[in-house]
C-alpha cells in the first residue's frame, strides 16, 4: 500500500500548524515592540534576529536530519518554538522580546528538514508539485494566522497572540509524535565527517544551484522588508489597526493557497520553473513599487495582491530548482543551505528596512515606509536578472538531480 498520500497530508498539517503560529505574530509584533518604546531600528533588529538564528542553524539542522532522521529534528524544533512563544507572551521589555525571538529562531531553523522530508518521498519530476504542497501549507498558515493574530491583538492585548501560538505549537508536537512517520530510509548513507562547504558543491549542479540561491536570497530580502514594516505602514499611512493588517495578510495567504496548492504543478509543466521564477520576481517588483507610492486604499490592496501572486510563484519553483540540482543523499544539506540563505535575507531585509525607515522619518522626504519599499523593489529587479539566468541555464526536462534516475 502506498503510504505517500498520508505522508503528504501529515507533513502538510505539521507545517501548516507551525506557520499558523508564526503568522499569528506578524500583525502584532512591530506594534508590540512599539508599545515598549522600540525605535524603527530596534524593530528591524527584533524582526531580523529570528532569521539571523535560522541562518546559522538551518544547515546544522539539515545535516542532523540527514544523519538521524527528519522526525527527531522536527520535534526538537517545535519544543523550542513553544518556549520562545511563551517567553514572548510574558515579555516586559524589548530585551525579553529579543531573547524570545532568538530562541524561536534557533528552533524554527528546521524547515529544511520538512523540505527534505518531501524530497524523500517525491520523485524528481514531481518535486516542484511537492514543494507547492509545502507552499500551500505556508499559504493557509498565513491565511488564518495573521487574521487570528490581528483579531486577538485587538480583542485582548498584544500578548494574547503569543500564547495562542504556543498552544498551537504544542498541538503540532503531539501531531508529529503520533501521525508523522520517519521518511528517511533506514541505513541510508550519510557522509560521516564532511563539511557542508565546500563539499556541497561536489554534489550539486553548481550553476543551477548558485543561481537559485542568489535569486532566493534577493526575493526573500525584498519581501521581508515589506512584511517587517507592513503593520506600521498600514497604521501610519492608512490608519489601519492590527485586525486590518491581519485580514490583508490573510488575503495574500489565500492567493498562495490557490497558486501553490492547485496551479503550480500545471504551470511548471507548461512553462518550466525558470520562466515562472522570472514572472514571479517581476510581479513582486511591480507590487513593491506600487506599495511604496500608493496613495489610495485600493491601489495598496492591488499592489499587495501582486506581491502575493509573485511570491507564490517564486518560492516552490526556486526550492524545486535547488532540490533537483542536488544528489539524493545531500538533499537535507542542500535545502538547509537554501533555507539558511533565506534566513540571512530575512535578517538583512528587516534590519535594512528599519534603518531606512528611521532615516526617511528624520529627513521627512518620503511618505511613510516609501524608501524601504522602493529599495526592496530594487532587490527584486536584481532578482529578476538572476531568474533570467536560471531560465537561460534551465536544465533539460529529462535531467534529474544528481545520483537519481527519472
Amino acid at each position: 500500500m502506498d503510504r505517500r498520500p498520508l505522508q503528504y497530508l501529515a507533513i502538510f498539517f505539521t507545517v501548516f500548524i507551525d506557520i499558523l503560529g508564526f503568522g499569528i505574530v506578524i500583525p502584532v509584533l512591530p506594534l508590540y515592540a512599539e508599545h515598549f518604546g522600540a525605535t524603527p531600528w530596534q524593530i528591524g533588529w527584533l524582526v531580523g534576529v529570528f532569521s539571523l538564528a535560522q541562518f546559522f542553524f538551518a544547515p546544522i539542522w539539515g545535516k542532523v536530519s540527514d544523519r538521524i532522521g527528519r522526525k527527531p529534528v522536527l520535534l526538537l524544533g517545535v519544543i523550542g518554538t513553544i518556549a520562545g512563544y511563551l517567553l514572548m507572551g510574558m515579555a516586559g521589555s524589548v530585551l525579553m522580546l529579543f531573547v524570545a525571538r532568538l530562541i524561536d529562531g534557533i528552533a524554527g531553523a528546521n524547515i529544511g528538514a520538512a523540505q527534505a522530508y518531501l524530497a524523500d518521498i517525491s520523485s524528481p519530476e514531481n518535486r516542484a508539485k511537492a514543494m507547492g504542497l509545502l507552499g500551500a501549507a505556508f499559504g493557509l498558515g498565513f491565511v488564518f494566522g495573521p487574521a487570528l493574530g490581528g483579531w486577538a491583538g485587538v480583542k485582548f492585548n498584544y500578548s494574547a497572540p503569543m500564547f495562542i501560538a504556543a498552544g498551537l505549537a504544542a498541538v503540532n508536537f503531539l501531531f508529529i509524535v503520533f501521525f508523522l512517520p520517519e521518511s528517511r530510509k533506514t541505513g541510508a548513507a550519510a557522509p560521516e565527517a564532511k563539511r557542508i562547504f565546500p563539499d556541497l558543491f561536489q554534489h550539486v549542479r553548481v550553476q543551477q544551484y548558485v543561481a537559485s540561491l542568489v535569486c532566493y536570497f534577493l526575493v526573500i530580502a525584498g519581501f521581508s522588508m515589506m512584511t517587517a514594516l507592513f503593520a506600521l505602514y498600514l497604521k501610519h499611512r492608512f490608519d489601519l489597526d492590527a485586525l486590518h493588517t491581519g485580514y490583508i495578510l490573510a488575503g495574500i495567504g489565500i492567493l498562495g493557497v490557490i497558486i501553490q496548492g492547485g496551479l503550480i504543478g500545471r504551470l511548471v509543466k507548461r512553462f518550466g520553473e525558470g520562466l515562472l521564477a522570472v514572472a514571479g520576481s517581476s510581479l513582486v517588483f511591480v507590487g513593491l513599487v506600487a506599495l511604496a507610492f500608493a496613495g489610495t486604499f485600493g491601489l495598496m490592496l492591488a499592489a499587495s495582491a501582486l506581491v502575493g501572486i509573485g511570491n507564490s510563484l517564486l518560492m516552490p519553483t526556486l526550492s524545486a530548482l535547488a532540490s533537483r540540482s542536488a544528489s539524493a543523499e545531500w538533499q537535507g544539506r542542500a535545502l538547509g543551505v537554501v533555507q539558511s540563505a533565506g534566513s540571512l535575507a530575512r535578517f538583512a531585509g528587516p534590519l535594512t528596512a528599519g534603518w531606512l525607515l528611521g532615516m526617511s522619518e528624520a529627513g521627512h522626504r518620503w511618505p511613510y515606509a516609501a524608501l524601504p519599499f522602493a529599495v526592496a523593489a530594487g532587490f527584486l529587479a536584481v532578482a529578476t536578472i538572476a531568474a533570467v539566468a536560471l531560465e537561460i541555464r534551465r536544465e533539460r526536462p529529462e535531467e534529474t538531480a544528481l545520483g537519481q534516475n527519472a
